[in-house]
């Protein structure tokens, strides 16, 4: 069985500016994976490439042994970084149109854990506080039943307490034969749930290993080993 992700000397470009220059990354199914960097590193260019948004400059991506195409987009499950659902919109009117327009979108789980919010699917959208607004948002995106969640800095922007819910929500509604992908610079709050990471900085692929390996070759959690790569 071929990787979930696999990267080759995959590089894009805008113009004369370099996103990503010759990556190459394998990711297997099954682990929860964070794509870390600076500013400007490279790591939302890798997840539109994932997801087919845009198109590599050279090399390849592949999804499942796939180039991204109508069956890679079905079986991925993108949470962008900025809100993208329209502001006149009620829960059920958003959780029916995902049901309508993706047929593997579990409804049952989405109200599920709109239940464990105590919030009404009655309620549009502009009703909400920013950090309600992510909540229906990584919600959507969770329900999917797919072989790859992306997630581009979901619990950015948002309280403490907004944090801990999401992370909750991506544990809980992770399986083993499923990917997910988070991108963040909050790395502390999500360290403790992650099983690898990609350090990307201008547009290169510094490393790709395992959270244990870092604390054990290096003696430092993730984030103080971040700090001491990048000189945060």
């Amino acid at each position: 069985m071929p990787a979930l992700i696999e990267c080759h000397s995959l590089t894009k470009k805008y113009g004369s500016r370099l996103a990503l220059n010759n990556v190459n990354l394998s990711i297997e199914r099954g682990r929860i994976v964070g794509l870390l960097g600076p500013n400007a590193s490279g790591k939302t260019t890798l997840i539109k490439l994932i997801n087919g948004l845009i198109q590599p400059s050279q090399g390849e991506i592949l999804i499942n042994g796939q180039e991204p195409g109508i069956e890679s987009k079905l079986n991925i499950s993108y949470l962008p970084d900025a809100c993208f659902l329209p502001e006149w919109m009620k829960v059920r009117e958003l959780f029916n149109y995902y049901s309508d327009f993706y047929s593997n979108f579990n409804l049952r789980k989405a109200y599920d854990m709109l239940e464990r919010l105590n919030l009404n699917d009655s309620m549009k959208l502009k009703s909400m506080s920013k950090g309600t607004k992510e909540k229906i948002q990584l919600i959507l995106t969770m329900s999917r039943e797919a072989d790859l969640y992306c997630l581009d800095e979901p619990i950015g922007g948002v309280d403490p307490a907004s944090r801990d819910y999401i992370l909750d929500t991506i544990i809980g509604n992770y399986n083993e034969n499923s990917t997910i992908l988070i991108s963040t610079h909050l790395i502390t709050d999500i360290e403790k749930i992650l099983d690898e990471v990609v350090f990307i900085n201008n547009g290169c692929m510094y490393l790709h290993k395992s959270v244990d390996d870092i604390r054990m070759e290096h003696n430092n959690s993730v984030d103080g080993f971040f700090r001491e790569v990048f000189r945060c």
